[in-house]
């Protein structure tokens, strides 16, 4: 006789209990035994019960749970089943799904095991999963010339496993009523009073503030700020180190000064631009019956030798047929002409940020990442392992943006100048510019000059997550590849990587994309972009939107107004006719806070309590990559008490495991 301890823990989520009874399977080399548990309603419980079988089963290969009700099919989320055998070995079968029906679901225990590494009741195992992975996470086209995405019209279509658990789900939703109420009141209030002064937005500018928020109420007018927003502000990514004076700035005659000033700056390197030429050309919104407007600014700043980077002029508009020579805007310009120059730049910095930053760069980018690591990865291969902790809640969060933020009659069309249209344009030309490198902190910040600047926080700051999630993929890959010719050989991990590459970013091998892992080092490179752009670049690009547009004329979502082509007759009726209205205004002011918040149910980088590896040298692989996260937290909040203004996004705290909002 051989006797079993079998644990079964339930999961912590609401409603993750069930009331219907399960039968546990026990498969091994030898034989198989069954016993019924009825899994607690009570969430986050384990319960253990003995199982005594009329011999030893021998190593345990399976875990079968089948799911019996009468009336009502109650999902039940299981979290993970551990067994100790007659000889005092406990095997784990990691589940970390929902059990539904009463077709058995079959956990395989959770050793790490390659193709080809596996028993051949492995191999099987893992062939048939795939099959039916690919049934249920299928490619759909959301737009034409866009990065594939999961096939789901809507989230209800989702997988059961990729969707929101139920706390969040509440929370979401809860926000977006609270987010609406919270504009119905600021939209009678503002009845009561005027809206044709920069103060009048402080009627409607309350609610969930920071210091960093009051900070930009304050002085968002000043160049100091509006030049640190490019280092790092919500989008750090298009500034760059110029090495020629930009061909599309036209100096006018008698800018002689300023021309010997940007040749002065460029030869010291200290000469910086931000070119928005990707916006030109694309058409603008119509809301409620308004036509709005676009601009594709060029701006070109200087470093001081303090670390501030202050603009020096700016362009509005490219040269045209009719307008060969564009106005150039500078600080020492009027008040208002200068202020509205650079809120055209802000607008613009907007879009670019929102579409190609955040929406294409980490949302689309590591949806694909996601469809891909469940189509082609089983549950047993290590890089399954280590990458589904970072794709939770991803294909939810993206199939809610496409029905309810960028889609018809989203709140793209209902609030933002590049709405109605021009967003997709602009998403199709960012993803011809998505390029390999541009993911890779190293390369990206090398190739835009941007190593070495004191100032430069987030550059600082990305650079070593890079290194550490580096040190973390390397010690995970070195387990389980321990040559370059076994990367080679694994049929399952070359065809996530043809899938990631050739389908799902459409043919990126033309941008850099490797469409198959020869080296160790590649797998390691590529592993640790995938991990990076799940947590580290979403954090950096998504947190800061909350603190930088709750105050809106620092970032106008859009301009109802063309964009100035002389510096005569700006009065501040001109600003203020360029800037979002009271309801646009209200709606960015909803949406950045339901973005850019804290989620309650946040788990932080590397802090996931999912145990998908079963060994104790992975484990302690984890618990390394958990040591540097915390070693850095400590040096970035030393670093931030001796800053006048503190840089937190990075802070490995701050960070979430995956693309979650």
């Amino acid at each position: 006789m051989g006797r079993y301890r079998v644990r079964v823990a339930t999961g912590a989520a609401l409603f993750s209990g069930s009331h219907n009874r399960v039968r546990l399977r026990l498969v091994g080399a030898r034989g198989a035994a069954e016993l019924e548990l009825r899994p607690r309603p009570a969430r986050g419980e384990e319960e253990e019960q003995v199982l005594d079988a009329p011999e030893d089963l021998g190593p345990l290969r399976f875990v079968e749970l089948r799911k019996l009700h009468w009336l009502l099919d109650d999902a039940w989320f299981c979290e993970r089943v551990a067994v100790r055998g007659p000889n005092g070995a406990e095997a784990a079968f990691p589940c970390y799904r929902w059990v539904r029906g009463e077709r058995a679901l079959r956990l395989p225990e959770g050793t790490a095991r390659l193709a080809g590494d596996s028993l051949d009741v492995f191999q099987q195992h893992r062939e048939q999963e795939l099959e039916e992975r690919q049934q249920t996470y299928r490619w759909a086209t959301w737009k034409e010339g866009l990065p594939l995405t999961i096939a789901a019209d809507r989230k209800e279509n989702l997988p059961p496993n990729m969707r929101f658990h139920e706390e969040k789900r509440l929370d979401f939703e809860w926000s977006l009523k609270a987010g609406a109420l919270e504009m119905v009141l600021k939209r009678v209030y503002t009845l009561l009073g005027s809206w044709n002064r920069l103060e009048d937005y402080d009627q409607i500018f309350w609610g969930q503030k920071s210091a960093l928020t009051e900070r930009v109420h304050r002085c968002w007018k000043d160049d100091e700020l509006f030049g640190y927003q490019f280092l790092n502000g919500a989008n750090p990514m298009l500034l760059r180190r110029a090495t020629s004076l930009p061909r599309r700035l036209v100096l006018p005659v008698g800018m002689e000064e300023l021309q010997a000033q940007l040749e002065k700056e460029l030869q010291n390197g200290s000469l910086f631009e931000a070119d928005f030429i990707l916006l030109d050309g694309i058409p603008a919104n119509v809301i409620r019956g308004e036509q709005q407007h676009l601009a594709a600014p060029l701006v070109l700043l200087k470093m001081e030798p303090g670390g501030k980077l202050l603009p020096m002029a700016i362009q509005i508009q490219p040269p045209s047929p009719s307008s060969p020579t564009p106005t150039l805007f500078l600080p020492s310009d009027p008040p208002l002409v200068w202020l509205l120059a650079k809120s055209w730049v802000r607008n613009s910095d907007f879009q670019l940020h929102q579409l190609q930053y955040h929406l294409l760069n980490t949302h689309l980018v590591a949806e694909v990442i996601a469809v891909a690591t469940m189509r082609c990865l089983p549950g047993l291969h290590p890089i399954f392992k280590l990458l589904v902790p970072h794709i939770r809640y991803t294909m939810e969060i993206n199939t809610r943006a496409r029905t309810q933020l960028i889609s018809d009659g989203g709140i793209f069309d209902q609030a933002v100048s590049t709405g109605g249209g021009g967003h997709i344009e602009l998403l199709r030309r960012a993803l011809a510019q998505l390029t390999y490198r541009s993911l890779c902190p190293p390369d990206d910040l090398a190739d835009r000059g941007l190593l070495g600047i004191p100032s430069a926080l987030y550059a600082q700051d990305a650079l070593r997550l890079w290194e550490i999630i580096a040190r973390y993929v390397e010690g995970i890959v070195c387990l389980f590849y321990q040559r370059d010719d076994v990367v080679r050989g694994d049929p399952e991990l070359q065809a996530w990587c043809r899938e990631i590459t050739k389908v799902g970013l459409c043919q990126a091998q033309d941008r850099g994309f490797p469409i198959s892992f020869q080296t160790q080092a590649q797998l390691c490179h590529f592993l640790t972009m995938c991990i990076f752009t799940c947590t580290v670049q979403h954090g950096a690009i998504n947190q800061g939107q909350l603190e930088w547009y709750a105050w809106v004329p620092n970032a106008p979502c859009t301009m109802r107004m063309p964009p100035p082509t002389s510096k005569d007759g700006v009065t501040m009726a001109t600003v203020m006719g360029s800037l979002p209205d009271i309801q646009q205004s209200c709606l960015q002011m909803t949406i950045t806070w339901h973005l850019g918040r804290r989620q309650p149910d946040m788990v932080p980088l590397g802090r996931h309590k999912e145990k998908y590896f079963s060994g104790s040298k992975a484990k302690a692989v984890l618990s390394q990559f958990q040591r540097d996260l915390e070693n850095l937290e400590v040096d970035i909040t030393a670093r931030n008490e001796q800053l006048d203004l503190p840089y937190e996004y990075l802070k490995p705290s701050h960070i979430e495991n995956s693309v979650t909002i």
